[in-house]
């Protein structure tokens, strides 16, 4: 229970760091551009994403070694932020 409060209490105060329980499944329309999607490894790399926001995405991957910085740049990603287990954040504007 107190590791329930716990958890609530950082997400209201971090909402981006604390990962949500529930993520949806990869889907290449919803979200991401065919670009960022290419950019990212492929439908085939991505394990979940999830809009944070409005202004970002967060996107787990099977391999993160696939990922194309400089296309993502070009795909309009104004910024990527690598965290740990193969989780990206997307920095996408209000197209996210």
């Amino acid at each position: 229970m107190f590791d329930k409060l716990q958890q609530a209490f950082w997400k209201a105060l971090t909402p981006d760091l604390v990962p949500e329980e529930v993520k949806a499944a990869a889907d290449a329309v919803a979200g991401l551009s065919a670009e960022i999607v290419a950019a990212l490894g492929g439908v085939d790399n991505l394990k979940s994403q999830q809009p944070l926001a409005l202004t970002r995405v967060r996107v787990t991957l099977h391999d993160e070694a696939r990922v194309d910085r400089q296309a993502l740049s070009v795909a309009g990603v104004a910024g990527v932020m690598p965290l740990e287990g193969g989780v990206l954040h997307l920095i996408t504007g209000l197209r996210a």
